[in-house]
């Protein structure tokens, strides 16, 4: 099990990209904004990697819906936005 959470662009639960570092560009100062695809709470539901595990599973539970329907769906697969963390779903 990972011991800190990595410097990523991306949602640390799904992989989408959002024009903008959930966490900064130094990865410590988080947004506290809602990820629109799986709907975490940046800086607050993923700030620990068993936060990013539990919140992950259950959104993987519900079939992984696009959270936000205002906002323009990024057009990959779940297991395609996982992919950018090296998540793998089976």
């Amino acid at each position: 099990m990972p011991t800190s959470i990595p410097i990523v662009d991306f949602c640390n639960v799904c992989g989408y990209r959002p024009d903008e570092a959930p966490w900064g560009d130094a990865g410590k100062d988080p947004s506290f904004e809602f990820c629109p695809c799986c709907n975490v709470e940046w800086g607050y539901q993923d700030s620990s990697p068993v936060g990013i595990d539990r919140f992950r599973r259950a959104w993987l539970e519900k079939g992984a819906p696009w959270s936000t329907p205002r906002i323009e769906h990024d057009g990959l697969t779940t297991s395609e936005r996982l992919g950018h963390l090296g998540v793998v779903i089976r």
